[in-house]
């Protein structure tokens, strides 16, 4: 008998290293798969249980007008508001669990130098964003929110929506959110070499154009919210370069 074209046996003469290669890919894609079901799972089942505390949620979003009171406009805004409140919370508060689900999917391929950087990453980054959450909300949007009432008149009063308020405070607090993750920014960009934090220091005066530049990008067009969204971020800026040269500084003698 003649042996089959592209031999040894194998039908249709695969390479076994091809069929290795793609049964990890397609491994690959599995575990992919699993990481984002369990991930939106996790994220419906605490909104879910987060919709029996939206109102309570809701209280205290509007704390910072509870004088001047919250209405609704339409006879569905109140519902999609506290819908979107147990979204956005329950989101938050399973952000940990997922970024543990894509640490553990992206953690056979790295290396143990990489291991020991990535865990931290993911704390820290995690650990500022709420950070960033919390100033905002605490600080940052009673502030706003009083300064832009001041504008009003004794014929020209306020009259806020509750969804119009909620799409605001989040905004305000995604941003601040974001905008702390600046220290991990630079300290990563210096640790590559890309950024070096002498050049950052020398080139203060750019960074707080640029700072203040995104600020009044980010925040509603006030001066208040722009100026106690630049000075934290201006402050958590010049501590990521300090942290960035003392990093450097230690990989060098390492080296």
């Amino acid at each position: 008998m003649t042996d089959i074209p592209g031999g040894s046996g194998q039908a249709g003469g695969a390479d076994p290293e091809d069929q290795q290669a793609r049964m990890g890919f397609v491994e690959h894609l599995e575990e992919l798969r699993s990481v984002l079901i369990q991930s939106g799972l996790a994220a419906l089942a605490a909104a879910s249980l987060c919709w029996f505390w939206s109102a309570r949620i809701l209280d205290v979003l509007i704390s910072p007008i509870a004088e001047q009171g919250i209405y609704f406009t339409a006879p569905n805004e109140a519902f999609l508001t506290r819908l979107k409140i147990a979204g956005m919370v329950g989101i938050f508060v399973v952000l940990p669990f997922i970024l543990f689900r894509v640490y553990a999917f992206i953690m056979p391929g790295l290396y143990r130098s990489e291991r020991r950087v990535v865990a931290p990453l993911l704390i820290s980054s995690t650990l500022l964003f709420y950070a960033g959450l919390v100033f905002s909300f605490l600080v940052v949007v009673p502030q706003v929110i009083t300064f832009l009432l001041s504008f009003g008149t004794q014929t020209m009063v306020p009259l806020i929506g509750v969804g119009n308020y909620f799409s605001f405070v989040s905004r305000m607090c995604l941003a601040f959110g974001l905008v702390f993750q600046l220290p991990l920014l630079v300290l990563g960009l210096s640790w590559v070499g890309i950024l070096k934090p002498r050049m950052l220091l020398r080139t203060w005066r750019v960074a707080v154009i640029v700072i203040a530049s995104v600020a009044a990008i980010l925040t509603p067009p006030d001066v208040i919210s722009q100026v106690m969204m630049a000075v934290p971020v201006l402050i958590l800026y010049f501590g990521s370069v300090l942290i960035s040269l003392l990093v450097t500084r230690r990989r060098g003698k390492g080296n």
